[in-house]
């Protein structure tokens, strides 16, 4: 049956993972079961937060091609619903679905900044580049109610240690009294992703996440605030939003954006069948276009997986795209290269209720 979107989520269907050993058919009973199911997949799913006591929080950067060493993610999967997110596929690890179980089925570390202190309490930690939100939105909905991200600042913080954040939450807005004194040591930055400034674009290709100028709007205070952000033009999707790189680079230096960085359209595992799809139901008329340019992008193949090639692309139409970026971002001021990252400052933390002895 062909899928409809569901208000609110960027996936139509709870798509099998590539680990599933158990496949099912839709059979007609002759009672109208079908229509009866498409009807109840067209409501929109509820939300479930399942709490997770996490045995670590650190996660260590073994890519090449990725400028960071360790990352905190206080949660799996993402409300936001971005039809295009990278991460989608880890949620097969939890024997749930890619696609709206991402979406739908939050698992909430809730001893995330108790495993980040006695991490950083070792003595055998030394202090590297971490980002915060590398695999979720660290600043999604229901970091409202439970607060994770803001523990883990307050312990980054308090042990004076450098890191960076991505996000396309508004919500970051909260934690400034964290991170505006952190950034005056020189010790935290912060990238927002704007990914179009198409309002219709925006609420199919990211549902639940933030307006396009609520985005701008935590830039500038962000920067009014002292604290130095940038801006991520990610993915560049080819005939969707790559027309407005230009755009986007200009509002966010407006804002106060002082960097920027970019990266093409990725597809890897669950992530292609279900962009497609996305595609088909709001693109119909572009979408082989597109997966065409892609492919062009991508050696012929919908995805390429290569360290070194799978952030930028290659070929002629790659190229043209990063000289697009390069020449608007130099046009208007905004640094390409990543900040050093001072970790001189590190102050070991205690283990909580254990004496400074220990």
């Amino acid at each position: 049956m062909p899928l409809a979107s569901i208000k609110g989520r960027g996936s139509a269907t709870a798509m099998p993972h590539r680990f599933e050993r158990v496949e099912r058919e839709q059979v007609d009973d002759g009672w109208g079961t079908l229509d009866q199911d498409a009807q109840n997949e067209r409501l929109a799913p509820q939300t479930q937060i399942i709490e997770e006591r996490a045995g670590r929080i650190l996660s260590s950067n073994q890519s090449p091609d990725i400028s960071f060493d360790l990352s905190i993610n206080p949660y799996r999967g993402c409300e936001h619903g971005c039809i295009y997110c990278f991460a989608r596929p880890t949620h097969s690890y939890l024997n749930l679905s890619p696609g709206l179980d991402f979406e739908t089925h939050i698992v909430a570390k809730v001893n995330a900044a108790e495993r980040l202190r006695e991490a950083l309490a070792s003595r055998a930690y030394e202090p590297a580049a971490l980002v915060i939100g590398t695999a979720t939105d660290a600043y999604q909905p229901i970091e409202r109610q439970l607060g994770l991200t803001r523990a883990c600042i307050e312990v980054l913080v308090a042990a004076r240690h450098p890191f960076s954040i991505v996000t396309k939450s508004a919500g970051i807005e909260r934690d400034l009294d964290l991170l505006a004194p952190h950034a005056a040591r020189g010790l935290c930055s912060v990238y927002l992703s704007v990914t179009s400034l198409d309002n219709d674009l925006s609420r199919i290709l990211e549902p639940r996440a933030a307006a396009p100028e609520r985005r701008l709007q935590a830039i500038r205070r962000l920067s009014e605030a002292g604290v130095p952000v940038g801006v991520s033009v990610s993915p560049v999707i080819p005939f969707l939003n790559e027309p407005e790189i230009e755009r986007i680079l200009e509002a966010a230096a407006a804002a106060g954006a002082g960097s920027a960085f970019s990266i093409p359209l990725r597809l890897p595992w669950e992530v292609n069948p279900l962009f497609q799809d996305w595609l088909q139901r709001h693109f119909p008329d572009r979408a082989e276009r597109v997966m065409a340019r892609v492919r062009d992008m991508r050696g012929g193949k919908d995805n390429d997986a290569r360290f070194g090639s799978r952030m930028r692309g290659e070929g002629l139409w790659a190229e043209l795209m990063h000289q697009r970026f390069r020449r608007a971002a130099n046009k208007l001021g905004l640094r390409r290269e990543r900040r050093p990252v001072d970790l001189s400052q590190f102050v070991r933390p205690s283990v909580q209720g254990q004496g400074a002895l220990f």
